[in-house]
């Protein structure tokens, strides 16, 4: 229940509602289109400044996890969102079925996996190393994907060409240039963690912003019903509850020890929202229907979080009192 809490659950919910109540429009949201493009090239300079090599190198001797992980993100995942194609579009809008499946090809996410991977007390080096490692990738793969996925749809596809170019222009050439300088600025970034924690935050409620503002101008609301909105949360929850039994017993059947399965569950059942915003800015640039294509993955975000603490506690106690009972062993022998 303390998620259903979350402030930033708050801040989101408000944002739609401004958005929908007083969106930008004419001049006001070319600034915000440009303000979206600026606070996400420097978000992910941030990244590649903070990203420790260090640690991913301690986390590359696990391959067989990341392997696992790399395909559950980017192969079973996409194969799970392939079959709602098959729905009507009275029951799931066109725009609301391109989410899904975009979010479908999007990288793990990072912040959340390797924390709640701590709090069940899993391989954090492997997970700082796959979740990061699934967003590097995610880059240039997602677009591949979401393209092909798009592709074997009615929906159609995008400019993959013009895509890569803006991926490679807004997000990856400030993310190289941040690893660069990883040497110089890495320590001081890390002493500020909470601070760029604030921030990434930030970047996902300004483009939250923008794009459901100009989709509500475009008319979101009256072209997504209401059964919409409410089928895109059971999928979610359908997909989430697919994604995390997929990975226990998938880590289970392949033979990963406790802290790997922990790992497994962790990075390879989540979505990243941090990653999914600024690349669908670019990737359907100028789109109106791109508040409703983000939908799935801000909706799925917060589920994932939710369940995901729940499972984490529970790993927890399971280790707590598996510790005790050996304790308990040791005392008596």
């Amino acid at each position: 229940m303390k998620f259903l809490r979350d402030p930033f659950l708050a801040l989101m919910t408000g944002v739609l509602v401004l958005a929908s109540v007083l969106p930008a429009e004419g001049r006001v949201a070319d600034l915000f289109a440009l303000l979206s493009s600026l606070v996400v090239a420097l978000l992910f300079f941030l990244h590649g400044a903070v990203l420790s090599r260090s640690a991913l190198l301690d986390g590359l001797t696990q391959w067989r996890l990341h392997l696992f992980i790399l395909a559950t993100t980017f192969l079973v995942f996409p194969l799970l969102v392939l079959p709602l194609g098959l729905l009507p579009q009275s029951l799931l809008p066109e725009d609301l079925l391109t989410g899904f499946l975009y979010m479908g090809a999007l990288p793990s996410a990072i912040s959340s996996s390797i924390a709640l991977t701590a709090v069940a007390r899993g391989n954090v080096p492997a997970a700082i190393c796959s979740t990061a490692g699934s967003n590097v990738f995610g880059l240039m793969l997602t677009p591949f994907l979401a393209a092909l996925l798009l592709s074997t749809t009615a929906v159609g596809g995008i400019d993959l060409v013009e895509s890569l170019k803006d991926i490679f222009i807004g997000l990856l050439l400030p993310f190289l240039v941040g690893q660069l300088l990883h040497p110089w600025i890495g320590g001081a970034l890390n002493r500020r963690k909470p601070l760029l924690g604030r921030y990434d935050k930030l970047v996902i409620l300004i483009i939250i912003y923008t794009a459901f503002s100009q989709s509500v101008t475009q008319g979101l609301w009256s072209r997504l019903p209401l059964h919409g909105i409410a089928l895109a949360l059971l999928l979610c929850l359908l997909l989430l509850g697919i994604a995390v039994l997929f990975t226990l017993y998938g880590a289970r059947l392949l033979g990963f020890a406790r802290a790997e399965e922990v790992t497994a569950v962790f990075c390879g059942s989540k979505k990243s929202l941090a990653t999914g915003l600024p690349l669908a800015q670019v990737m359907f640039a100028g789109s109106p229907a791109l508040g409703m294509i983000v939908l799935p993955v801000m909706i799925y975000n917060q589920l994932q979080i939710m369940l995901g603490a729940v499972l984490a506690q529970r790993y927890a106690r399971q280790e707590q009192d598996a510790t005790a009972l050996e304790e308990g062993g040791a005392e008596r022998q």
